[in-house]
């Protein structure tokens, strides 16, 4: 396999970006005629370490959170959940933990509304980066939400910077989220140079369009997408196309389908996260490519079948139990 993670190092994975709070109604229809509401920790960085975690990897997190209640809750489940949170900086400004208020109208219509604006995570800032503990981890996993304004974003440089030099693989997932950028220009300009600097990318076929929109001139394909980033010394290329499975290409030449399981769906938020976090977990383990995929494929599954994002994403026990039915079912 074209990407290698160094096994001498302690930790695994550490992610960086916002973790936030998911409130979503319980009931299924429009969002305004809902009457009552569950509260989550959510954030496609926060999904995916625990994700990684559920899976028994040993992870951490950089971030930051509001000084209130908020906060406190983000940083004490992360911390149940077996993730090191010793990195999440209190925000004492007065700025929130972001929010996002979710809508289940049907199992395949699912809309959120997303509050972005003075958010405790895009507080974070370069004298917050701590060089020695990034170098402990195999890999850092980059938020492309947390490239949306400074000082967040020249954070983020410095921890690609900080894990370059110290050997640590560098996973850049964009996390495009419509009404948090000041353009789209200014998205695709900020997500190539941080997809450039990565080992590994792993984005929907849509966030790809955003990312290439001024260098593709909206002309971009799979093909197209890959000979870019593979030329710029890109590793792995993951592309996530929905209910239709993903693809993964590698600087080797290689390409691999990942096949989606039948799921029964409860929301269609979460699975790129849980797939994400799944296959990370199959990669810095050994698994090859193509099983590393197959158990993606199946926490997907799982999580979407779940109200949540983050609690509904599975322990390993649960997606080798959740392939092991499977196969027995399509074999008898």
């Amino acid at each position: 396999m074209s990407l290698q993670f160094d096994q001498a190092k302690p930790m695994d994975v550490v992610a960086m970006g916002r973790a936030t709070i998911d409130i979503y109604a319980n009931e299924t229809g429009p969002l305004e005629e809902a009457v009552t509401f569950t509260k989550y920790v959510g954030g496609s960085p926060a999904n995916t370490a625990v994700a990684m975690s559920n899976m028994g990897l040993k992870v951490g997190y950089i971030g930051k959170v509001s000084d209130d209640q908020f906060g406190r809750y983000i940083r004490q489940y992360l911390e149940k959940k077996g993730i090191d949170t010793s990195h999440i900086a209190i925000d004492k400004s007065g700025a929130r933990s972001g929010i996002t208020i979710g809508e289940i109208k049907s199992p395949t219509e699912c809309n959120c509304l997303v509050y972005r604006q003075n958010v405790a995570d895009l507080n974070i800032s370069c004298s917050e980066i701590d060089e020695e503990y990034i170098s402990k981890f195999k890999a850092v996993l980059i938020s492309g939400t947390s490239l949306s304004y400074s000082p967040a974003r020249e954070a983020v440089f410095l921890v690609m910077e900080f894990a370059r030099r110290n050997g640590v693989r560098i996973v850049f997932d964009p996390d495009y989220r419509e009404g948090t950028w000041n353009s789209d220009a200014e998205a695709a300009i900020y997500y190539m140079l941080a997809a450039e600097k990565a080992d590994m990318v792993v984005a929907t076929r849509d966030e790809y369009d955003k990312m290439e929109s001024l260098l593709m001139q909206g002309k971009s394909d799979d093909k197209l997408t890959v000979k870019n980033l593979l030329s710029r010394n890109v590793k792995l290329v993951s592309i996530k196309h929905g209910k239709m499975g993903s693809t993964i290409y590698t600087a080797d030449g290689k390409v691999y389908a990942g096949k989606p399981y039948p799921a029964k769906v409860v929301k269609t938020f979460g699975a790129g996260d849980a797939y994400a976090g799944t296959f990370m977990f199959g990669l810095i383990s050994g698994k090859t490519i193509d099983e590393s995929l197959k158990y993606a494929s199946a926490a997907s599954a799982i999580t979407i079948g779940g109200h949540s994002c983050s609690d509904s994403t599975p322990t390993k026990c649960e997606v080798e139990a959740f392939i092991t039915a499977y196969d027995r079912v399509k074999n008898d």
